[in-house]
């Protein structure tokens, strides 16, 4: 439901590039990003079509432009992708798709592809935007290789070098065929960014709506140089202690204490260049400030506003408010709390955050239960539905790393006691005015 206002018109994103170039790693990204901002989203990427046609790869001559039978092989999945984008855009309620290249016979290949997307898409065609990936440094090319391709369904068990040389071997295969975007001639009209040497510079051509420039916008923001992304909750406070939720309230002595042993564990880190960002709630900052470090407040990191029902116990909120305290369990994504927020309103507010984890090195965000499940949500490309229910316990880190095409984490806890402030998805049997227990 939110997408239409940000959408008025199904969207196609192409990817483009040399392979190696990073475009499954930014696709796949993208379409993190958009879903979770509420822009259904999906990704077609031609390599997988074409391991479904053809089980087993051998070697790069399947990629030469001379090889007609593979030619033949890689236009039918190029085509059976493109119906599958209709199909999703038209019949699935899709609202961007995201396609790793697209041409005539392949989707690595040139300029004549490109007409056939603009062509075919569907009638009405959706708005198109494409995304080019240029490098020309080779150890950028070469680290993606050894990174992401040596992990590739097309190497099974093959050593580094001999992926290495084949793979190098088929990126000059395309070459041969493949004309990069003219923003000069004949692709003057079309709508694009290119993105040069993995963010060192970028070139925009003629961005025709709103999400077109969030996609400009995110994809101007994210980097893949190494970091590690802290996220914990403050201390256990005074309210968690007594089962109030929202308010002001400051640490418990157990907060205190977690606060300390939260200064041992950054300080045995050793991390270089730490950013440390809290809410501007009082139980954050004291969180932050037994650290001994200098660290920012961001009020769009404080904690979910449960409007009339801040500062109240589950049981008052039950005995005072029971439609509210069932309707909550039904629908916990979208549900807005009388005079407050929903889950999808804190998304929405959280989006700069978002935006600047991207660009940042190693950050700790120290913020609320609900704020670190809309956070946490984004990395592992969680549901809306499964966003809410996101285990997020008191006195516990998680380490956050980005890697190829995800995001590893680890938990860490640091054995210090607090209350259980989680509450895992009732069952819809179990919803009820009378019994259904409303969290944060």
């Amino acid at each position: 439901a939110w997408a239409s206002y940000m959408t008025n018109s199904p969207t196609l994103i192409v990817m483009i590039g040399l392979p190696a170039r990073g475009k499954t790693y930014m696709s796949k990204k993208l379409t993190r990003y958009l879903n979770w901002i509420g822009v259904p989203t999906k990704v077609f990427n031609l390599g997988v079509y074409r391991r479904e046609a053809v089980k087993s790869y051998k070697s790069y001559d399947f990629f030469r432009h001379d090889n007609k039978e593979a030619m033949e092989i890689r236009k039918r999945c190029a085509l059976v992708a493109l119906e599958d984008v209709k199909s999703y855009l038209l019949e699935e309620c899709g609202q961007i798709a995201v396609r790793t290249c697209a041409l005539k016979l392949d989707l690595h290949q040139g300029r004549s592809s490109r007409v056939l997307t603009l062509q075919c898409a569907s009638v009405p065609p959706p708005q198109v935007f494409f995304v080019e990936s240029v490098c020309d440094d080779p150890e950028v090319i070469a680290a993606n290789i050894l990174e992401v391709k040596v992990s590739s369904p097309d190497y099974p068990e093959r050593h580094r070098e001999n992926v290495m040389d084949d793979f190098l071997k088929r990126i000059e295969c395309y070459k041969v065929t493949y004309q990069p975007l003219d923003p000069d001639a004949s692709d003057k009209d079309l709508s694009f960014i290119k993105v040069i040497n993995v963010g060192q510079r970028f070139l925009v051509n003629r961005v025709q709506d709103y999400i077109q420039s969030k996609i400009v916008y995110y994809l101007m923001n994210i980097h893949v140089q190494p970091r590690t992304i802290y996220l914990c909750r403050h201390g256990e406070s005074e309210y968690n202690l007594v089962g109030k939720i929202g308010g002001d309230s400051g640490l418990s002595a157990r907060g205190k204490q977690f606060s300390q042993a939260l200064k041992k564990f950054i300080e045995e880190q050793e991390i270089v260049d730490l950013k440390v960002w809290t809410s501007q709630l009082k139980r954050t900052i004291q969180t932050a400030e037994s650290l001994g470090v200098l660290y920012e407040q961001w009020k769009i990191l404080n904690e979910i506003d449960a409007g009339v029902c801040e500062e109240m116990t589950y049981a008052e909120i039950e005995a005072k408010y029971p439609e509210e305290f069932a309707m909550r369990d039904q629908e916990k994504y979208l549900y807005r709390y009388p005079g407050g927020e929903s889950y999808q309103d804190l998304v929405q507010r959280l989006e700069p955050v978002i935006m600047e984890l991207e660009r940042q090195g190693n950050v700790l965000v120290i913020s609320h239960q609900a704020v670190m499940r809309c956070l946490l949500a984004y990395f592992l490309d969680k549901s809306a539905d499964e966003l809410p229910y996101l285990r997020c316990p008191l006195h516990t880190i998680l380490k956050l790393t980005p890697v190829a095409y995800g995001c590893k984490v680890e938990t860490i806890t640091l054995n210090v006691e607090a209350v259980n402030t989680h509450r895992d998805k009732p069952s819809l049997n179990s919803v009820s005015v009378a019994a259904a227990p409303l969290a944060l």
